[in-house]
């Protein structure tokens, strides 16, 4: 039997995450990055040059306060994540799309790009993403 769930009231006027939400965020970039199989150094990078500390914290589960920056950041990498889980039937093949080089990028791997380290450069995969499935 299928049960309805409770409504969440929506605030489109409220562009704040919620603390809780933004360490679920966190937690699922982790996960993310794991997958990507990203070594400390390049996940570090592309979060904004995340302290070694803070991130071996957030490796355990332990995320502490997330700022705009971070928020925004971490707010792309889900987004791609979730464009190429579009894009890519097989959750391998969306994975290890990261690490390859690709035409419509100059040539560079997405990584490549992520590890410009700017919210631009995170924010050009996830467009050129957007628009490959057909995105708005």
């Amino acid at each position: 039997m299928l049960l309805e769930l409770p409504r969440t009231q929506a605030e489109p006027h409220n562009p704040q995450i919620t603390v809780a939400e933004a360490q679920a965020a966190a937690r699922a970039v982790m996960n993310l990055f794991a997958r990507w199989d990203l070594t400390d150094d390049e996940a570090r990078q592309i979060l904004g040059g995340l302290s070694p500390r803070t991130h071996a914290r957030w490796k355990k589960g332990d995320i502490g306060r997330i700022d705009r920056d971070l928020a925004t950041r971490l707010s792309l990498l889900l987004g791609i994540h979730k464009a190429l889980r579009y894009l890519f039937t097989d959750p391998e093949l969306a994975y290890a799309w990261v690490k390859k080089p690709n035409a419509m990028l100059g040539g560079q791997r997405a990584l490549d790009v992520l590890l410009g380290g700017s919210i631009f450069a995170l924010e050009r995969v996830r467009a050129f993403l957007d628009a490959e499935r057909g995105g708005w």
